[in-house]
C-alpha cells in the first residue's frame, strides 16, 4: 500500500505545466498544510504504508517544521521508499539533511532540460551546473535515490540539445529519468499559446508531433545504452532503481492519496479530492469530507491500459482475453502487441501509438 500527499504550491507556475498547481497566497499555504495534516489524522489507518509520495507543486519548499508535522502525521516510518519531488534550486544541504532525517529516501528533481534556451522559455531559472551540485549535496546527505524529469518536445528542441540533455543525465549517473513528451492541451500556457498560435513561450518553435516521437525513440536508445532500462512508458532506470510507489499505480495495488486533487484506490472504488486547494482547505477545515467523486473501478478495462504501459507487460485473464479478443487479435497483426505465452505487452511501435491502443479498451 501507498500513500500520496498532495503539495500544489509553487513559487511560479511553469510555462507547460497542465497540473492543478499554483502560485498561491502564505495564508492558504499555512491553512492548506493544516488540512493536509487534519485528513491524514482523520484517516482509518487499517493498514501501514509501504511507500510516501510527497508531489507537487514544490514540495522541497515546504518549511522545516511544517514538513516534520506533516511527514509525523503519516504512519509507518521509516518507509521503504519515500520521495520528495523538488524543483532545482531548491535544494540546499541542510534541507537534504532534513528530508533524510524524516524518511525521504529519494528525490524527484524537475529538470525538463539541461540547456539554457529551453530552460529559461519553461519559466525555469537553474543551470545543467545547479542540477550536478544538488545531485552531489543529495548523494552526500545519504539520498543515493534520485530522478531527473526531461520533457521530449519543448520548443525549439533540437537532436543536438536533446543529446546535451542525455549526455547530462550518463554524467550524473542518474539512477532513474522520467521522460515525458510535450503535451499541448488548454491547460497550460504553453499549450495554449500554441493551440492560438500565439508568439510567447517560444511557442512559433513548437515541434511536429513526429519530431517529437523521434526525440523520445532517441532518448530509449540512449537511455539503454548507458543502462538505464526504460520499464514503463514515461519512465527509466538501472536495474534495482524502479519507482516502488509509482509501480503500484500500473499494477493496480492499493494507495491512499492526501490533499487537493488526490486520487485514492482502495481496490473497489476510485476517489478524487477537491481540485482547488481553497475549497479543499474549506472543507476538512470545516468538518466535511474533500471527496467529490467516488466511483467503482473498471478492473477490466484498467488491467489492460495499466499494464500495458508496463514493459514487463500482464497475464489477462481468461476471461479478459475473451471479453477484449477483438482488439488483442486485430493490434497483434498490426505489430502493436506481442505476445509471449499468456503474456502481453506493447511492441517498440506499439508504446508509439499506445493512447491509440488503450482508447480501444476503454470503448468496449
Amino acid at each position: 500500500m501507498g500513500v500520496y500527499l498532495a503539495y500544489p504550491f509553487c513559487a511560479q507556475k511553469c510555462t507547460f505545466c497542465n497540473f492543478a498547481s499554483g502560485v498561491f497566497s502564505r495564508e492558504l499555504e499555512r491553512s492548506y498544510l493544516e488540512a493536509l495534516r487534519t485528513e491524514l489524522a482523520r484517516f482509518e489507518w487499517s493498514w501501514r504504508p509501504a511507500t510516501l509520495y510527497l508531489g507537487g507543486g514544490t514540495p522541497s519548499r515546504i518549511e522545516p517544521a511544517a514538513l516534520e508535522s506533516l511527514l509525523a502525521a503519516a504512519p509507518a516510518y521509516p518507509w521503504v521508499e519515500a520521495t520528495l519531488e523538488a524543483t532545482p534550486g531548491s535544494v540546499t544541504p541542510q534541507r537534504a539533511r532534513l528530508w533524510r532525517r524524516l524518511g525521504i529516501n529519494r528525490v524527484s528533481l524537475g529538470v525538463q532540460s539541461f540547456v539554457a534556451r529551453e530552460i529559461s522559455r519553461t519559466g525555469r531559472r537553474h543551470t545543467a551546473e545547479t542540477v550536478a551540485a544538488e545531485v552531489a549535496i543529495l548523494r552526500a546527505a545519504g539520498i543515493l535515490n534520485f530522478n531527473l524529469d526531461l520533457i521530449a518536445g519543448l520548443p525549439s528542441q533540437t537532436p543536438a540539445s536533446w543529446r546535451e540533455s542525455l549526455a547530462w543525465v550518463e554524467r550524473l549517473e542518474a539512477p532513474h529519468v522520467s521522460v515525458y513528451m510535450l503535451e499541448i492541451d488548454e491547460d497550460s500556457r504553453l499549450g495554449r499559446e500554441i493551440l492560438h498560435r500565439g508568439p510567447r513561450y517560444g511557442a512559433p518553435d513548437a515541434l511536429p508531433e513526429e519530431q517529437v516521437a523521434d526525440l523520445y525513440e532517441a532518448a530509449v536508445e540512449w537511455l539503454e545504452a548507458a543502462g538505464v532500462r526504460r520499464y514503463e512508458i514515461a519512465n527509466f532506470a538501472r536495474p534495482g532503481w524502479e519507482s516502488r510507489h509509482n509501480l503500484k499505480y500500473w499494477r493496480l495495488e492499493p494507495y491512499a492519496g492526501f490533499g487537493a486533487d488526490a486520487h485514492s484506490f482502495d481496490g473497489r472504488l476510485r476517489r478524487r479530492n477537491a481540485e482547488s486547494p481553497a475549497e479543499y482547505t474549506h472543507l476538512v477545515l470545516r468538518g466535511a469530507s474533500p471527496c467529490v467523486e467516488s466511483v467503482p473501478a473498471r478492473i477490466e478495462e484498467e488491467r489492460f491500459f495499466l499494464g500495458l504501459r508496463l514493459r514487463e507487460g500482464f497475464r489477462p485473464t481468461p476471461e479478459e482475453r475473451t471479453c477484449f479478443a477483438p482488439p488483442i487479435r486485430r493490434f497483434l497483426e498490426e505489430g502493436l502487441l506481442e505476445s509471449e505465452g499468456d503474456l502481453l505487452r506493447l511492441t517498440a511501435r506499439g508504446v508509439m501509438l499506445s493512447n491509440e491502443v488503450f482508447q480501444e479498451f476503454v470503448n468496449l
